[in-house]
């Protein structure tokens, strides 16, 4: 669920190191997996919310985010697709700023590998997360007597139409480290491949 650091490691990004240490060291806590996502929501106001770390993109530093497609960020995302992830490490005391594009990939998508890349991370989810998207559109108006109906969905089965997979590709990664009192800037500065090179820069906290 981490991402694992093998694969980590077989990258050269140094602030993917200082993440894939601070997610080790806080891999006792539950929490330690969830980080809040800020969008351009609608009118330009800011939306963030709550989301879980679904692990990184093979051979890449594009963070997955699993989604339903009825979501109002779907759209928001599709014609504003800046995000920026606030990651809070609270044993370890360190925060990861990640700042980037964001690419949403569903079942409509033209991409044959990025429809690979969704059913990976559909089967990657447990089926009790598989099985939120086959309820109600998020929301949606219930009354207090609404019970849920029962579900059931087929473990083989690949993505339902409303699973949606978000890719965030970092740009920026601002990391500060409250025990040591360190604070470093990485920034992108090659775009658009794989092999792109980091500028880290040390500033004052």
């Amino acid at each position: 669920m981490a991402g694992g650091g093998a694969a980590a490691s077989a990258l050269s990004s140094p602030w993917r190191a200082l993440l894939q240490r601070a997610l080790d060291a806080n891999a006792h806590l539950k929490h330690s997996t969830f980080f809040q996502l800020a969008t351009v929501g609608g009118g330009g106001r800011p939306a963030n919310r709550t989301v879980v770390f679904r692990g990184f993109q093979e051979h890449c530093d594009k963070i997955q985010i699993n989604t339903d497609a009825r979501s109002n960020k779907i759209g928001e995302i599709k014609e504003w697709p800046l995000g920026e992830i606030c990651w809070y490490f609270t044993d370890s005391w360190e925060q990861f700023r990640i700042s980037g594009i964001i690419d949403v990939i569903d079942g409509s998508s033209p991409d044959p590998a990025k429809l690979q890349q969704r059913e990976k991370a559909w089967f990657a989810s447990s089926v009790k997360s598989r099985l939120q998207y086959l309820g109600p559109s998020p929301g949606i108006p219930v009354a207090n007597d609404d019970h849920v109906t029962d579900v059931h969905l087929d473990p083989s089965a690949g993505p339902v139409d409303t699973y949606c997979l978000l890719t965030l590709d970092p740009e920026n990664v601002d990391y500060v480290n409250l025990k040591s009192n360190q604070r470093l800037m990485f920034t992108r500065t090659q775009e658009g491949d794989e092999s792109s090179d980091w500028m880290a820069r040390k500033v004052s906290p």
